[in-house]
């Protein structure tokens, strides 16, 4: 099983070129699903962080969600993950980046 150190930073989501981004928004994630720690990767005992850019809808469904850096052994399970995240409700969509670190044991 995969030791995960999980850091949620979400910020607004603004439509427009004219809006400027109104600075930093922390949504709590009510849900965290923790990702599945690969055969491969433990088999190759590969440890990392991967993030994940996330854009969390205004319900608090991950509404979009890609790998934006880690190991590509570790990247499929930690979007995975990401996915089935649900977060607070907010009156707008916001984005950010999910940290998953994995080490093997």
């Amino acid at each position: 099983m995969a030791v995960l150190t999980l850091a949620v930073t979400l910020s607004p989501i603004h439509s427009g070129a004219q809006q400027a981004q109104s600075g930093e928004l922390l949504r709590r994630a009510i849900t965290k699903v923790q990702p599945t720690y690969p055969d491969l990767a433990r088999k190759m005992s590969i440890a990392g962080t991967v993030k994940i850019q996330v854009v969390v809808a205004p319900n608090g469904i991950v509404k979009d969600a890609h790998v934006v850096g880690g190991h590509p052994v570790l990247a499929n399970a930690a979007l995975d993950a990401a996915k089935k995240w649900r977060f607070e409700s907010a009156s707008e969509e916001s984005s950010g980046v999910i940290d998953f670190k994995f080490e093997p044991r």
